[in-house]
């Protein structure tokens, strides 16, 4: 700070302050833009979307804080603003290229050795190099989320000093004006995220973002060009990396695709990024004469393979439809791929009511999405056998905890509900899992009706497994359990209950043979599937039902994922 205060007006500290401010609201946005993307990304690819979110952000924060304390020791706050602009619109570009290339790498470079030495595929090259890449894929990017809050964490406290400068005094409210542009830019931020940057490709989001710093560093080239010596070479320095973000908006989304598709083992020939997943579409071909398998991808979990995946739907639809007295009304709550919906559709119901979060995940297999290749679009209408143009199908789009109730309050009932969601490996997905979301449908269950719900594995994640059992049994029905093996999945199990009357699986024996006939599923498969060996429930009686807001499911989900590998262990005693 000079030692004699500057001879300005009022008029003129006013445009320095209006800038300053104005600034500072920007690069808040843009550091919230950079935390939840750094957070997304880095979530979609290690595969643990839920921990990996929280996890950045929690390092961005700190790394800000840090970030803040270090910023004394740069002398010169505009040069140092300047270059610090540039460095985050640097790493801000370049950072989802780098991880996705570090993931790739660790992925492919096994399979890459195997082939160049020729190694049989029951030779695992995992140990030294590649373990140590391995290591490095997952560490960098929580890295490189760490250095762009060190420097984002920088911001305030040099606007705090440019700004006391140019006065050429300490200013009272200095650091709480600048403080509330920061809250408010991040406020802004947000809403820029959630309306805008999740409808785009991260690419885009990423490179825009890194645009604006690039941008305000160049405007305060330009306003306080007297405070800066080398000003051609900061100007050339900017020049350069506007020129690297426009090479890498214009071949970024195809290098990114060749990237991600190196994650997969299969050909990747659709991927699609939507306000709420990333959709990612593969096909493999076994040998001449046998049909392609098409896999579907969420976030980079599989979802369904064409292969079995009929297994999977039969008993996640057949029981309850047989443990039902009418068919006629039927409730689907997710199922966007049209899987369900087109076995529920044989056994000719009058009207099936589908809910779904996400309308680009239904329009991509209804055959709506105009950027899928026509031959792949035939092969999942195909797949789905077109189940969503029946005129006796209604979509509603939106939360199904949100939209369950509306029907509730509508007095609406139906005969079946099916309940095809995710597994319970994020936070917000705990809700639909949960007694107070049971008992909501249990009031548009008919009484003599039946509800089937897909509970993950038995066996990899027991403890989740039981605990979506006792809490459907919580919300008050009979509830009874049944498993069998989906050769792409391993085994998998699912939760049937009736809201009044016999069982299930008592409903099901009165069956002589099954009303809708299949190729893949008998009467007699479904009550074996009820059986489990003698001492499978032991102790289940200290597993919790999942509450509304417990988060006691989710939480089985991790530890079995995340400390047990999803190993199930047998006590041999």
């Amino acid at each position: 700070m000079p030692e004699n205060r500057p001879n300005r007006s009022r008029r003129e500290l006013f445009l320095h302050d209006a800038f300053l401010i104005t600034t500072m609201g920007a690069l808040a946005a843009c550091g919230l833009i950079y935390e939840y993307l750094m957070a997304h990304y880095a979530g979609r690819v290690l595969g643990a979307l839920e921990s990996t979110i929280y996890t950045m952000i929690g390092i961005m924060i700190v790394s800000m804080g840090v970030g803040a304390f270090l910023a004394k020791w740069i002398r010169l706050p505009f040069k140092g603003f300047i270059w610090l602009e540039l460095a985050i619109g640097f790493i801000g570009a370049s950072a989802v290229f780098v991880i996705s290339i570090m993931v790739a790498l660790a992925f492919s470079m096994p399979t890459y050795l195997q082939e160049i030495y020729g190694l049989h595929p029951s030779i695992t090259t995992d140990g030294g190099v590649v373990k140590a890449l391995t290591s490095a894929s997952r560490i960098i990017p929580f890295v490189a989320g760490a250095v762009l809050g060190l420097m984002i964490g920088m911001e305030i406290p040099l606007i705090a000093r440019i700004r006391e400068q140019l006065h050429g005094q300490h200013l009272e409210h200095n650091i709480g004006t600048i403080y509330g542009a920061d809250y408010i830019g991040a406020g802004i931020g947000a809403a820029i995220w959630v309306l805008i940057c999740l409808k785009m490709p991260i690419v885009y989001a990423a490179l825009s973002t890194a645009m604006v710093n690039v941008l305000i560093g160049m405007a305060f080239l330009l306003r306080y060009r007297t405070y800066l010596n080398g000003v051609v070479t900061l100007w050339i320095t900017h020049l350069l990396l506007v020129v690297l973000i426009g090479a890498l908006a214009i071949g970024g989304i195809s290098w990114m695709q060749n990237i991600q598709s190196t994650l997969f083992k299969d050909q990747v020939v659709y991927s699609k990024t939507t306000p709420y997943q990333h959709l990612t579409i593969t096909e493999r071909l076994i040998g001449k004469g046998l049909p392609k398998i098409t896999s579907l991808y969420i976030n980079g979990r599989l979802q369904f393979a064409s292969n079995d995946e009929v297994i999977y739907h039969s008993f996640l639809t057949y029981p309850a439809l047989l443990a039902s007295a009418r068919r006629e009304k039927i409730l689907v709550i997710g199922g966007g791929d049209g899987l369900a919906l087109r076995d529920i559709l044989h056994w000719d119901p009058k009207s099936v009511t589908l809910i779904d979060l996400d309308p680009d995940m239904v329009s991509l297999f209804a055959g709506k999405d105009p950027l899928v290749p026509a031959q792949l679009n035939n092969t999942l209408l195909a797949l789905n056998e077109n189940s969503f143009a029946d005129a006796r199908v209604k979509l509603i789009y939106g939360d199904a905890f949100i939209e369950v109730e509306k029907l509730v309050s509508e007095r609406q009932h139906f005969d079946t509900i099916i309940v095809d969601l995710p597994d319970p490996s994020h936070p917000d997905i705990n809700k639909v899992y949960s007694e107070f979301f049971y008992a909501r449908l249990k009031e548009l269950l008919s009484a003599d009706g039946a509800i089937a719900i897909q509970s993950t594995s038995p066996f990899h994640t027991r403890d989740a497994f039981i605990s979506i059992g006792k809490t459907l049994s919580e919300a008050g029905f009979t509830t009874e359990q049944y498993h069998t093996n989906v050769p792409t999945f391993g085994e998998w199990g699912w939760t049937i209950g009736t809201p009044q009357g016999a069982s299930a699986s008592t409903r099901i024996k009165q069956f002589k043979d099954l009303p809708v006939a299949s190729r893949w599923i008998s009467k007699q498969q479904i009550l074996a599937a009820f059986i489990f060996s003698p001492h499978y429930f032991d102790g289940s009686e200290q597993i919790n039902s999942n509450r509304l807001g417990s988060h006691q499911l989710y939480q089985y989900h991790q530890t079995a994922w995340k400390q047990r590998d999803g190993v199930f262990f047998i006590d041999s005693k």
